[in-house]
């Protein structure tokens, strides 16, 4: 399994969500503690007439006060503590209770099934026979619906000002430790970070603490305008930066464990967005059932259940306490999944809140608690990674004005200077509640496990298999996916480079490598130094610097490098004749500047020589022989000189950074881009002037319950007279990979513009569909559609037909005409796909809806690509 797995993630195509995962499983190798003879108790509780799993069912050990609840899906483990107990109850509404006799000082297994019983609580009568559930005169529905009427004024969004202070532990841990694993003759020197062990009271299950990361912050709040921000005065967390982005990892799990707020409609989960149970839709998509009556907080409550009608949907299954009073509020409440979901690597998942009375009664927050238990199979007691996030919130103010300063930054997380520098005494005071003996042991362990060498070599050759990169300390080679490849113009090619580290100098960083084509015959390179303005690492978030370059390449014309990495082996296989290239000369000086509120900017110079390569040509006639002799010949190579501004907005935006690669956290918020391009003639052999501005504008809509749609937009305008080279050539896609934003049946060169708009829309249904077809629904798959238009034109100063001086566009051997304009209308293709085979792998079908007259163009093809989803 693990050589299959690292098979599949050294293609760069997979989706970079994945390596996040394997980050984390591949940080720890294995670990467990010693036990000696115990009394274990494991099992499933489910009804005895529908065989459906019965949650939180209320398990005693008779004689003690030792007890659990079942989770989610019924189960259970117990680790029995009095030696002289040997009975354990089984007790919920609605059903019969049970008591079963257990062995003493062995693991057994006891599942139970519950026989339904009708009960009577106070006024209300639950009837656990299976009737055809409705939602009329059903009071449990009369009751949510109370409840959803109530929402807006029981939400604290209604406030129009309030400011708490938030405490956040977030905890990943190994999961099912045993034995077994710890006697692996692997993990000899890895003995002492089982000091740490830690075991669930839930579930009983033993765990070793891998990741920690405490944050406090004070959250200030306004309805009008309608703001939030939060100023983290205090960030810990154990680092393992030597290997991998610690900060990205922390950005991946908050978009993981977002704040989740039962009021809203839809609720943020694992990338994903679920049907909230006090939404107006909830009692469409779920059942609702009155479970009992009790008190809480000396408050008068009801019980409520609830389950989606589809287990398939992404919908919760779990229970609230309402309060009986006018203002139907929750006062607590448990969520879960159904295993039936259509989820990746979650084995299970509780989400506990409760609600407790502050200034003037008014119901706010105060416990928060997320668990979810990450696995590749769903296979009880294997092994996999427990998230826990738990968040308290103190100190709150209600309805009292705040300072319009505190909203002034753009951003709405605010790094404080001394959050990451605050010490012990800071955190012995902020901390809500105090660190454990096994939380308290996890920052040393980190400390400790990096000086162990086996741990480095692990390291280092998980460095290799992941991120292409064999690290020297001082300075590492690499990629290793671009050491060979091949193309049509310079055959069979290889590459070999490095850079240095910020070990060797953490303000000058140096990056080269050279490459030689067997056909063709000649050397590529680049050499590029970096100079360091900022505080972090150039491979860090944000980026500050000065960064000069010289490189001489081979490429595709329009095939930009932010969206096609060309000298990745696995896109050496194309359809088609693809043997028009050009080779580039290229000089870059470019000024970068990132900052935490979303704003970006960068300064930039580029001298661009083209000579064109393969079969492609720079013909243009010579203009000062008059006709009819005008002769026509090849031009050697075009030489552009420009200057250009980049500016970028991405409010909240998140992501990991790799050292050669960045993985967007895609989140609610949009990203706004607009570039602005200067070409000066005959300023450093300048052949032409010109000014090209574009716009570019990404967001993702969710649309809950049937998934989510990411659109971009994009436009640009070139103005001045310059040769096909310098207009935009739309980025085609010739290989069998499904590119996101290039298209991908039209062919290199197919198109060209001087201005043009395009929009790419990709709804995904996350089984919305598939969920409700027997037997497909255990496959677990997912559909995508996408849409893709383009449309466009050339000026007729542009048209080589128009101005003789310009080059021609390129031609086949039979003269025919391969670029051409968008003047008959918009490019269009669509496409619908089937994601999550095998859980990493995406296939298409694609249509081209337009130019099906063009030569060389194919109306259908199936495309692939790895890409990984919770």
């Amino acid at each position: 399994m693990k050589k299959y797995l690292f098979n599949k993630i050294t293609n760069q195509n997979i989706s970079n969500t994945l390596r996040v995962v394997c980050y984390l499983f591949i940080s720890v190798v294995a670990m467990t503690p010693v036990f000696g003879q115990q009394t274990k108790v494991k099992g499933k509780i489910i009804d005895s007439k529908t065989n459906e799993a019965v949650p939180f069912v209320n398990i005693i050990v008779l004689g003690t006060k030792q007890g659990i609840q079942s989770d989610i899906n019924g189960n259970y483990t117990m680790d029995i503590q009095d030696s002289q107990a040997t009975k354990i109850q089984y007790s919920s509404i609605g059903y019969k209770t049970e008591v079963k006799t257990f062995k003493k000082d062995i693991s057994q297994t006891i599942s139970i099934k519950l026989i339904p019983q009708s009960q009577n609580l106070s006024e209300i009568t639950v009837k656990a026979k299976k009737d055809k559930y409705r939602n009329k005169d059903n009071p449990a529905v009369v009751l949510i619906r109370k409840v959803i009427a109530h929402r807006d004024e029981n939400r604290k969004e209604g406030m129009a000002f309030y400011q708490y202070e938030k405490y956040e532990k977030i905890q990943l841990n190994l999961n099912n430790i045993d034995e077994d694993y710890k006697k692996k003759k692997a993990f000899k020197n890895f003995q002492f970070i089982f000091d740490n062990l830690d075991t669930s009271k839930t579930t009983g299950n033993v765990s070793l603490p891998l990741y920690l990361k405490e944050t406090v912050a004070d959250v200030y709040f306004r309805k009008n305008p309608q703001e939030e921000k939060v100023y983290i005065k205090g960030e810990k967390k154990i680092g393992l930066d030597q290997y991998i982005d610690n900060n990205g990892i922390a950005s991946y799990i908050n978009r993981l464990y977002e704040d989740i707020n039962i009021y809203d409609s839809n609720i943020s989960l694992l990338t994903n967005q679920f049907i909230s149970p006090i939404s107006n839709l909830s009692p469409t998509f779920y059942r609702f059932v009155i479970l009992d009556t009790l008190q809480f907080q000396n408050m008068k409550c009801v019980n409520l259940g609830f389950s989606p009608r589809n287990p398939t949907d992404f919908a919760f299954v779990g229970n609230m306490y309402i309060s009986l009073d006018s203002n139907f509020s929750v006062r607590k409440v448990k969520l879960g999944v159904p295993r039936s979901i259509n989820l990746n690597f979650v084995n299970e998942l509780l989400v506990e809140q409760e609600f407790a009375p502050v200034e003037d009664n008014k119901l706010m927050l105060t416990k928060d608690e997320i668990s979810i238990d990450f696995g590749f199979s769903k296979k009880e007691n294997k092994r996999g990674i427990l998230g826990k996030r738990s968040v308290s919130y103190q100190n709150y103010v209600l309805n009292k004005p705040i300072e319009n300063s505190i909203f002034k930054p753009i951003q709405k997380n605010i790094l404080m200077d001394m959050a990451l520098n605050q010490g012990d005494d800071f955190w012995a005071n902020a901390r809500h509640q105090g660190l454990n003996n096994v939380e308290q042991g996890i920052y040393k362990m980190a400390d400790s496990i990096q000086q162990v060498p086996a741990f480095k070599r692990l390291m280092t050759v998980a460095g290799l298999v992941l991120f292409g990169y064999k690290d020297f300390g001082d300075f590492e080679i690499g990629p290793a996916n671009a050491f060979y490849s091949f193309n049509p113009v310079e055959g069979f090619r290889l590459r070999f480079g490095g850079r240095t580290m910020a070990k060797l100098n953490p303000k000058l960083y140096l990056e080269t490598y050279a490459a030689y084509g067997f056909k063709d015959e000649r050397w590529k390179g680049y050499l590029g130094a970096t100079y360091n303005l900022g505080k972090n690492s150039i491979y860090e978030f944000p980026n500050h610097y000065i960064r000069a370059s010289y490189q001489e390449e081979v490429r595709i014309p329009g095939q930009e490098l932010q969206f096609i990495q060309e000298d990745n082996v696995l896109l050496s296989f194309k359809r088609g004749v693809n043997d028009k290239m050009t080779y580039n000369k290229i000089f870059r000086l470019d000024y970068r500047h990132e900052s935490r509120n979303g704003i970006s900017y960068e300064l930039g110079y580029k001298n661009l020589t083209q000579e064109a390569a393969g079969s492609l040509k720079f013909e243009r006639y010579n203009t000062s022989i008059p006709s009819p002799d005008t002769q026509l010949y090849n031009e050697k190579d075009l030489t552009s000189s420009e200057v250009s501004v980049n500016l970028k907005f991405a409010p909240n935006e998140q992501f990991y950074q790799g050292k050669n690669y960045r993985i967007p956290i895609i989140n609610k918020y949009p990203i706004f881009q607009l570039r602005y391009s200067l070409g000066i003639a005959n300023f450093l052999k300048g052949d032409y002037n010109y000014h090209n501005i574009t716009f570019r504008a990404n967001k993702r809509f969710f649309v809950s319950p049937i998934g989510y749609t990411d659109i971009t937009a994009e436009g640009g305008k070139i103005f001045g007279t310059v040769p096909y080279p310098l207009l935009m050539i739309h980025r085609a896609n010739q290989s069998y990979s499904y590119q996101l934003e290039s298209y991908n049946l039209m062919n290199f060169l197919e198109f060209a513009s001087d201005k043009y708009a395009a929009i790419f829309v990709d709804h995904y249904f996350n089984g919305f569909i598939f969920n409700k077809l027997p037997l497909i629904k255990k496959l677990k798959l997912r559909e995508v559609i996408t849409f893709k238009g383009l449309w466009g034109g050339i000026s007729a100063n542009n048209l080589p037909e128009n101005n003789l001086s310009l080059y021609r566009f390129p031609q086949a051997a039979d003269g025919t005409i391969l670029t051409n304009s968008l003047a008959n209308g918009p490019y269009m293709e669509a496409s619908v796909g089937v994601s999550n085979i095998f859980k990493i792998f995406r296939i298409d079908l694609v249509k081209r809806l337009s130019y099906l007259d063009n030569p060389n163009v194919s109306e259908y093809g199936i495309r692939g690509r790895f890409k990984f989803d919770f």
